[in-house]
């Protein structure tokens, strides 16, 4: 009878240890889906820069400096390692505005029809963007949440299961409302 009440327990055990490891690749596929995907649509940002840059080019070539400075950025943020692609992202976001930005001060490039599609363009893929990091920071928070709470903490570091690193901003002055002045 005892013997029967261990196979039982040791039974049960084992099926939660494998449905716990089961779920936690799964939680971790996801995250790496999440992030693949952010990817794409950095990668389809990264294509539209230099053609956006050109445009402006045209039209406001002693802005030199802005347009050095999201070129840079963009290289950077292509060159970047996984671990280092959140800062990389957030100093190209900035440049990227600046950019824009300065078309508020041409007015033909405002009304250049190829600025606008890639500035609509861009727009769209900015979009993505943003839904694309919040069902990476979904899947990371599931992930993490699992690899923290008991018991499934301890299938998590036999595995070596980690926790892994929300999609945030970099720039903490990119989280400040933004001042209007009349």
């Amino acid at each position: 009878m005892t013997g029967i009440i261990i196979l039982v327990v040791a039974g049960v055990v084992v099926i939660w240890g494998v449905s716990t490891y089961n779920k936690l690749v799964s939680l971790r596929m996801n995250v790496r889906e999440g992030f693949s995907t952010i990817d794409v649509f950095l990668k389809k940002r990264y294509d539209l820069i230099p053609n956006l840059v050109e445009t402006v080019k045209g039209y406001a070539a002693h802005e030199k400096e802005t347009l050095q400075n999201v070129i840079q950025a963009r290289g950077n943020a292509i060159s970047s390692s996984p671990e280092d692609k959140l800062k990389y992202e957030g100093e190209l976001s900035n440049a990227l505005s600046r950019l824009l930005m300065i078309s508020e001060n041409y007015p033909d490039l405002k009304a250049d029809s190829q600025f606008i599609n890639l500035q609509k363009e861009l727009q769209n893929i900015e979009s993505e963007i943003e839904k694309s990091r919040r069902y990476y920071n979904g899947t990371v928070k599931n992930l993490n949440k699992t690899v923290q709470s008991v018991p499934s903490c301890i299938i998590a570091s036999l595995f070596k299961f980690e926790e892994e690193s929300f999609f945030e901003l970099e720039n903490h002055e990119e989280r400040e409302n933004v001042q209007v002045k009349f």
